[in-house]
């Protein structure tokens, strides 16, 4: 397949003082290339439903408020951004903005957008679209919890005409540019903005992207049919025009061997929830697996400091160091790995630091001792004050190592309850604010997911006051030279895994078995599917 020429890439403008800082930044040094379909079979064709299978339910598809990937997924055919990030480079490129600049100190940034961009209900996409989209991005508040990391200490958004943008920002904001490459600040038209945050949740969305959202059923079925209209795709896209495809329905399948029948039996094209187990025998069987590892925050145990036992530092260190990293590789798939570091390897500034992550159960075994958890005996699990060291963890993910980590803190008298949920039932959990201990990942490529997710005056995962490492987060964001933000970052989660605020896991793999006629399958650069370039073989 020929690759579409990026001629916009010739547009691409920066103030001479900030080429090659911002140049420099935005290279991810050692990240994984960008996994697509199986080799490409002739020339692409037009038609075909391409039918998809996810584990679990999106929830809601409004990507200014959600943050898991299936519905992060969906978002993505839906919205466009004003620019791209190359999977393989790291490199910033034009989308919606065809050129850019950035002044000294990354405080503003002004885009000059594309002509004939319409949204998918015809109205004109325009500098006033950002504006509006950003203002209500930041009138969602909580609800756009990482939108709102994004545009942190914005000032202003400034339209002196419809195809000029200024953003400016009260601090320096080095993370911004990568942010505009992100579906989370994806563009939606006039009149979905209007409607009510639950409203848009339930699929009344409207964007720019190559496909429209035609129905969203809770816990069922989303389906996406080709905007006709559309002819503005990333510079990194590999066709111009509409989509390939005529639609996707996307079905929630939980069951894993569900999926596995149904693409066997040629149901469905794509199962996007892969499991180690099956890996082998669906690629033996002639059904490709792609895969790209998920850079930012791993999979974690977040310690919610607010809890009397996550409280404890004695603890949360005691974790980190009954967690055998290396033995949980025996139950990931080879597209998976244990954690080394809080970031994982895929993430822009990523540093080894699995020497602060090393099995240590003696070591753990000390640290309860010293904080007064005492061994009893008959039960195998601590206890203090008569109450005993257990934890419950809720969850919705498909993470069967977790199983694995219950069995190693069980060995140093941990009691590690397991309670897997629904999306919606975990929220529920998570908003009563009772969880000493919470489950998730974060994806992201840029080193700014860390302040995004631990930052005291953010997000601030752990419930806890500010401390130093929380100016060190800012000075991440406050610098564009890439030398510096690695050092700072490497500091700020050396200070997390010691203080026992981050306990990572295991690094997160999008691992997607397609149908043999997928072609032009991809993930890009923050390991999301995009759809726009996928075909079907066997349409005529």
């Amino acid at each position: 397949m020929s690759r579409r020429p990026t001629s916009l890439r010739s547009t691409f403008a920066l103030p001479l003082a900030a080429v090659a800082s911002l140049a420099s930044l935005v290279l991810l040094s050692g990240c994984q290339g960008a996994a697509s379909s199986a080799q490409d079979v002739g020339e692409p064709v037009s038609g075909g439903v391409l039918r998809v299978a996810y584990d679990v339910d999106p929830e809601c598809v409004d990507g200014q408020q959600v943050g898991n990937n299936t519905a992060l997924n969906v978002a993505r055919q839906v919205t466009d951004s004003l620019t791209d990030q190359d999977p393989e480079t790291g490199e910033i490129v034009p989308w919606l903005a065809e050129s850019w600049e950035v002044n000294e100190d990354s405080t503003s940034f002004t885009f000059h957008l594309r002509d004939g961009v319409t949204f998918q209900d015809g109205t004109e996409f325009t500098s006033a679209s950002v504006k509006e989209n950003f203002d209500a991005i930041i009138d969602l508040g909580a609800k756009a919890t990482q939108g709102s990391s994004y545009l942190a200490g914005l000032r202003s958004v400034e339209t002196p005409d419809d195809r000029t943008v200024t953003v400016t920002f009260d601090e320096p904001n080095a993370q911004f540019l990568q942010a505009t490459s992100t579906m989370i600040l994806g563009f939606y038209a006039p009149d979905t903005l209007e409607k009510t945050p639950e409203e848009r949740c339930m699929g009344d969305i409207v964007g720019t992207g190559p496909f429209a959202l035609d129905h969203f059923t809770q816990a069922d079925s989303v389906t996406l049919s080709r905007y006709d209209d559309y002819g503005w795709p990333s510079s990194l896209a590999q066709h111009d025009g509409p989509a390939h495809l005529d639609g996707i329905e996307i079905t929630v399948v939980p069951e894993a061997t569900v999926r596995n029948g149904s693409l066997s039996s040629g149901q469905i094209d794509i199962d996007t929830a892969v499991l180690p187990q099956d890996e082998e025998v669906l690629e033996s069987s002639g059904f490709p697996i792609v895969s790209r590892p998920n850079p930012g925050v791993v999979y974690h145990l977040f310690p919610n400091v607010g809890q009397p036992i996550a409280d404890e530092s004695e603890v949360r260190q005691a974790i980190n160091k009954a967690i055998d990293r290396d033995e949980l590789a025996t139950v990931l798939s080879p597209h998976q790995s244990p954690a080394t570091s809080t970031l994982a390897q895929s993430t822009p500034h990523y540093t080894d630091l699995s020497h602060l992550l090393e099995h240590d159960p003696d070591g753990a075994a000390q640290l309860l001792d010293d904080a007064g958890w005492e061994l009893d005996e008959s039960t195998g699990i601590r206890e203090k004050d008569g109450e005993p060291l257990t934890i419950a963890l809720s969850y919705w993910q498909t993470a069967p190592f977790l199983e694995l980590v219950q069995q190693q803190l069980r060995t140093v008298g941990i009691d590690l309850q397991l309670d897997k949920k629904t999306i919606a039932e975990h929220r529920a959990v998570q908003e009563t604010g009772d969880l000493a201990f919470d489950f998730y990942n974060l994806t992201r490529s840029d080193v700014d997911i860390l302040r995004t997710v631990f930052d005291a005056n953010g997000r601030n995962v752990n419930n806890r006051e500010p401390e130093e490492v929380d100016e060190i987060l800012d000075r991440t964001t406050a610098t564009t030279d890439p030398d510096e933000r690695g050092a700072l970052a490497e500091e700020a989660v050396t200070a997390l895994i010691e203080e026992g605020y981050s306990i990572p896991l295991v690094e997160l793999s999008g691992v997607v078995a397609t149908s043999p006629d997928v072609q032009g399958f991809h993930f890009e650069a923050s390991s999301r599917i995009q759809f726009y370039d996928t075909w079907l073989a066997g349409e005529d």
